[in-house]
């Protein structure tokens, strides 16, 4: 069994037991609620809305609430002087399905369960790890992990650049003597 669902403007297409990222919404972390917004239910039987279908659900768990990866903003106006640089980090909530209802009242549910994470948590516990480790290397006074020296290639020799001949410039006095004695004749 699948469904097409809207939120936040956008249409996904979930099966039970999905995990998906959605815009943000104002839901607690770990909180089970239902979608109303079911545009169709496929499976044995499809039903389609117009524009959505009636006693249709799906109902889901949200499992993280973070932002997503920096992207970078860049914008230029040629030949204008106009360079504007800027960087955007969208706010997500990613949500588990956990079961799908049709309008005939048939339901198709998963067996996984979802895994809640708390993004701040994770992070305050990174962030106390680092601060043990150097709290110990600083008690025993251990210098901090050194860095991996790589293999530089060897420097190039500089060859030294030879002095011009001096018989170029010879000929061109004999050149210009000969030019000046066919000027006389």
């Amino acid at each position: 069994m699948y469904a097409i669902i809207r939120t936040g403007g956008k249409q996904y297409t979930v099966k039970p037991g999905d995990v998906l990222q959605v815009e943000k919404l104002d839901k607690e972390l770990g909180s089970e609620f239902v979608i109303n917004e079911v545009l169709l239910v496929g499976g044995d039987s499809v039903h389609t809305g117009q524009p959505l279908v009636k006693n249709a659900s799906v109902t889901v768990v949200v499992t993280k609430q973070a932002k997503t990866r920096k992207i970078l903003v860049f914008k230029k106006k040629r030949r204008h002087s106009y360079r504007k640089f800027a960087t955007h980090r969208q706010l997500f909530t990613e949500i588990f399905v956990k079961s799908i209802t049709s309008p005939d009242g048939t339901v198709g549910k998963t067996d996984s369960t979802p895994n809640v994470i708390d993004v701040d948590q994770v992070r305050a516990e990174k962030a106390q790890g680092r601060m043990e480790d150097r709290i110990a290397r600083v008690q025993t006074k251990e210098p901090a992990a050194k860095k991996v020296e790589t293999k530089k290639a060897p420097a190039k020799k500089k060859v030294a650049k030879k002095a011009a001949p001096k018989k170029a410039a010879a000929k061109t006095k004999t050149a210009a003597k000969k030019k000046t004695a066919k000027k006389t004749k």
